[in-house]
């Protein structure tokens, strides 16, 4: 799918501000599975705006990501958003490193979107931002109830003063 801004006459309209949205399946970006699962199209809404000399792109791309949380395993699907936004100017002129360049064609927004959404995947899924992950005894999820285990981890460099410790209550 082509996700294209058409610039013709409004380069001379200064102030001139116009709405889009597309959708594209994420797969059509080059976002692959091992990059991400999304469930249905990638939305993106914005607004084009001449501010004089460069038009500024912004909005957001609204998403459903599925994926695995990474504490407790349990399969989950999360709408997102992924806002932006970009300054682009004529081709000719862009001497600037921080503004994007566009020509004749206009404003292809696919690698835009594609690098926001591809920057927005977390390096680590969780279902919420308290999840308290599996018991590390019995593999109980922890967000379901409490499994009883005693999960109190003690250095084992300590080990032996944890013993000497039991050693000395049990005899005084």
């Amino acid at each position: 799918m082509e996700m294209r801004l058409k610039i013709g006459d409004r380069e001379e309209a200064l102030g001139f501000r116009d709405g889009f949205r597309f959708e594209t399946a994420a797969e059509a970006l080059g976002v692959s599975e091992a990059d991400a699962r999304f469930q249905g199209p990638l939305i993106v809404e914005g607004t084009l705006e001449n501010t004089g000399g460069l038009f500024r792109v912004s909005g957001e791309i609204l998403a459903t990501r599925a994926f695995v949380c990474d504490r407790c395993l349990a399969e989950v699907e999360a709408r997102e958003r992924y806002p932006f936004t970009e300054d682009f100017h004529r081709d000719s002129a862009a001497d600037d490193m921080d503004v994007n360049a566009f020509g004749e064609e206009g404003i292809d927004l696919a690698p835009l979107v594609r690098d926001v959404v591809i920057a927005a995947i977390p390096i680590r899924n969780l279902c919420r931002p308290d999840c308290k992950g599996l018991c590390p005894k019995c593999g109980a999820d922890l967000n379901q109830d409490d499994c009883g285990c005693d999960r109190e981890v003690v250095d084992p460099r300590l080990e032996v003063l944890k013993d000497l410790m039991m050693k000395e209550k049990s005899q005084g």
